[in-house]
């Protein structure tokens, strides 16, 4: 069983959902051998019905206490660029692809995309590149992120954000 878990954290990120349930993207999916996606929509007014067919499972909630299950159960995780979700991922030493949400496109969490991609950390990509991305993607090249580093890891998000020069 090979499953791609997608969290969007406590916001609603519905262009996120929306590409990842399109035909295109489930078929790219399957084609790469997932057979279970688990979308974590959060505030989300776009609510994908839950289905289950022989060949493949889609589960969908709003939250949970923790995603650490999911985390677990997941051989790949397309998350929002919150920074606690991609920090969560790298730990657990998940494959990653941030989706960037570009009507947030100003601020700190593209940075941080780019940033943790240009150290070989993640892909990142926009919701109309998703496709194309999860295609193209060779998640053998991905580094493994140091774990129990939170400072610096905050020490980057402070510059990043623009607290310390």
């Amino acid at each position: 069983m090979k499953s791609a878990f997608v969290t969007v954290g406590t916001t609603s990120f519905d262009d996120l959902i929306e590409s990842v349930v399109t035909n295109d993207s489930l078929r790219i999916l399957k084609s790469l051998g997932y057979n279970r996606l688990v979308l974590q929509i959060g505030r989300g007014t776009v609510v994908p019905e839950s289905f289950s067919s022989d060949s493949f499972t889609l589960d969908v909630y709003r939250y949970k206490d923790s995603l650490k299950e999911d985390l677990q159960q997941a051989d790949l995780v397309i998350s929002h660029a919150g920074a606690g979700s991609c920090l969560e991922s790298l730990e657990k030493g998940k494959p990653l692809v941030v989706v960037v949400n570009e009507k947030l496109m100003n601020n700190h969490q593209f940075e941080l995309a780019k940033q943790l991609h240009k150290e070989g950390h993640l892909f990142y990509c926009t919701c109309s590149t998703l496709p194309g991305l999860l295609q193209s993607m060779d998640l053998s090249t991905l580094k493994c992120y140091p774990p129990g580093q939170p400072e610096k890891f905050s020490a980057f998000l402070d510059k990043v954000v623009g607290l310390q020069k």
